[in-house]
């Protein structure tokens, strides 16, 4: 399991990704990253998986989860998911009680029946003990029903309230895991163990526990009653079933496999879905509609080849537990009927005997696909257990902390960083700038030169190999992390809104503002205009990542929302290079606006952006090549800025 290297503020528990992109995510230029599929990797970088297109190459069907042998060990580490459902013991222990009472009254059947057509009497007295052992039957079913349906009702409402606490305590466990592991991870992994896995440990508290304990309360109770009646017909019926049972193992295995082969080509296929779904102007802009269509049929043809193979092994073994099983009991039959004629045993003890076997052998049969779901329920859980595993990042601060405001001044000093996947690729080496409180301070370069890494750092997403980074005289690492990014406020170049409303968008820069605030930071972004224009206003829902508005009017929400949250230091990456030149001018005019007061760290293509700032930074593979004004760098004839400049301005 392990990588020995470091993983941002925690050691690495994982085996590293094949794949990992040089210079990091933030300067990743393949189309289809191996780790990352398509996606934008400076969002992911910056904003976390919600800015991910999701990926989702594990499906829900929990034949797609990995089983886990049942050892001591495995299981010991999967009973703390029982803790949650024992907080609900007002509902799960008379549930119990329920499953191994209906289990007793299961058995009553065959001895009651057996008692009934085995003995030997007169038509008159056969009638009236048939009338008396069907009234007790019909009380058994009923009080059976009747529990059953309490039964149910508690252990889905246990299940289900445990499995919200579940769901809830792993979500908040979560967000709070750094950067390095998100970067790791596909948000198809992440959302499986959310979604697949936690339903299946649903099931197998609501459902596949209690079965599992009714079959084993029959089995147990079956083999008693079996060796009471008589215990030369139980032991050659106990000699019969290890041939049985090695069958249905190994076929068993077999089907397995051919599951999980089925499943993965299944996951394959949706992978293509999910792709051309989220690429479909890509598609359609190419006219590749029928080139999709033949890929997506390649894939599903591939399933089909492994859907048959499992067909075809589930039928030799359904056909072959049955021949088994059928064959064991007359085997037994046969035995027995010696037995009887040797008066070793009574006409209605061998009849109970028979009907008893039966009951036995159906709890046989379904306990390798009881086994088999538990697996899968311990694989799920060892999967869950290693996400709660990973150390978060440090929460030390509560945001109610009674803290200054930071007056914005910020120093990087001979910052040397590495991504944890490429230690030996330096993306920055030996970085020194500072902007004190209130200065707009520009950093400019090539692709790939740093720039956006340098952001991660000061959100603490990554920590430096070496060197420090201060906000106001304190290094950041020692600062309250809430804290220290409640300070801080990114408006990226790609806005990927949430998908509520635009209100919601903008109070996530202050969830307890009230309308007013809202209202009064959307007219600071020159945002409130074009909002009252919208048949619902604020109200209105901007679709998935923002879809329904423009590039910018969501740039402008987005600088509402930074507005909203009054930071002292504002982060601004590349905020206007998409933009036409209209939309151009009225964020620009909002950035103006919200810049005012604040320390300003401004990513830059569009030199002409920032002519004005107090400081440019122009960073080359790394490192500090030049410093200065516009004017200054400009006339440094040698200098890489000034060689951008006449590329951009002529």
């Amino acid at each position: 399991m392990g990588c020995t290297g470091t993983n941002g503020q925690t050691r690495c528990r994982r085996p590293k990704p094949a794949h990992l992109c040089s210079g990091g995510f933030a300067t990743c230029r393949q189309r289809d990253c191996p780790v990352l599929g398509t996606v934008d990797k400076r969002a992911l970088l910056l904003h976390g998986p919600a800015s991910m297109s999701r990926r989702n190459e594990n499906t829900n069907d929990t034949d797609d989860v990995p089983k886990a042998k049942l050892t001591r060990e495995s299981l010991r580490r999967s009973m703390w998911i029982f803790g949650y459902l024992g907080r609900y013991k007002g509902m799960l222990i008379p549930a119990m009680i329920a499953v191994l009472l209906t289990a007793g009254m299961s058995l009553a059947f065959p001895m009651l029946m057996g008692k009934l057509l085995g003995e030997a009497m007169e038509p008159g007295a056969i009638l009236k003990q048939a009338n008396s052992v069907a009234k007790i039957l019909g009380i058994i079913l009923v009080t059976q029903a009747v529990i059953s349906f309490f039964r149910m009702h508690l252990l889905g409402r246990a299940g289900d309230r445990a499995l919200a606490d579940i769901r809830r305590d792993s979500y908040n466990h979560l967000i709070r895991l750094p950067m390095t592991f998100f970067t790791e991870r596909r948000v198809g992994e992440i959302s499986s163990r959310l979604a697949a896995d936690l339903s299946l440990i649903r099931d197998t508290l609501v459902t596949t526990t209690p079965q599992f304990l009714r079959q084993s309360v029959m089995l147990t109770a079956g083999m008693t009653f079996l060796f009471v009646l008589s215990w030369k017909l139980a032991l050659f019926m106990l000699a019969c079933l290890p041939a049985v049972l090695l069958f249905i193992a190994f076929f068993g295995f077999r089907v397995r496999g051919n599951s999980r082969a089925a499943q993965d080509r299944l996951a394959e296929a949706n992978v293509i879905i999910d792709e051309t779904l989220h690429g479909i102007q890509d598609v359609k802009a190419f006219a590749n509609e029928a080139h999709e269509t033949r890929r997506f049929g390649k894939s599903l043809d591939h399933y089909l080849e492994a859907a048959f193979r499992l067909i075809g092994g589930r039928a030799i073994m359904v056909a072959f537990v049955i021949a088994a099983m059928f064959g064991a009991i007359t085997l037994i039959v046969w035995f027995g009927a010696r037995l009887l004629v040797a008066g070793d045993i009574e006409r209605d003890v061998f009849l109970q005997f028979c009907l008893m076997t039966a009951f036995v052998s159906g709890a046989i049969m379904s306990l390798p696909e009881t086994v088999s779901q538990i697996q899968k329920a311990v694989g799920a859980t060892d999967r869950l257990r290693e996400l709660f595993d990973e150390q978060t990042e440090s929460d030390e601060g509560d945001l109610s902390e009674d803290r200054e405001r930071s007056k914005g001044a910020v120093e990087f000093r001979d910052v040397r960083f590495s991504y944890p996947s490429r230690p030996d690729t330096a993306v920055l080496d030996g970085v020194s700038f500072e902007a004190k409180s209130g200065q707009r301070i520009a950093i400019v370069g090539p692709s790939g030169a740093g720039k956006s890494t340098i952001i991660s750092l000061l959100l603490r997403f990554f920590i430096p190999q070496s060197g420090a980074i201060q906000l106001d005289g304190q290094d950041i690492s020692q600062a309250p992390l809430g804290w220290m990014r409640k300070q801080m406020a990114l408006v990226p170049q790609e806005v990927l809104l949430f998908g509520g409303s635009i209100r919601e968008n903008i109070a996530y820069g202050d969830p307890e503002a009230d309308d007013d605030a809202i209202a009064a930071a959307a007219r600071r972004a020159n945002a409130h205009e074009f909002i009252e224009k919208l048949p619902e206003g604020y109200g209105t829902l901007v679709g998935e990542r923002g879809i329904k508005l423009s590039g910018g009017q969501r740039q402008r929400i987005a600088i509402a929302r930074a507005i909203l949250a009054d930071p002292a230091v504002l982060i601004l990456d590349e905020a206007t290079s998409s933009l036409d030149s209209e939309s151009e001018r009225l964020v620009q005019e909002a950035l103006t606006e919200l810049e005012r007061g604040r320390t300003s760290i401004i990513i830059a293509h569009r030199l002409s952006t920032v002519r004005d700032v107090d400081q440019i930074i122009v960073l080359n593979e790394g490192k500090i090549v030049q410093q200065g004004t516009h004017e200054q760098l400009l006339l440094e004839h040698d200098g890489l800025y000034r060689m951008l400049a006449q590329l951009q301005l002529g």
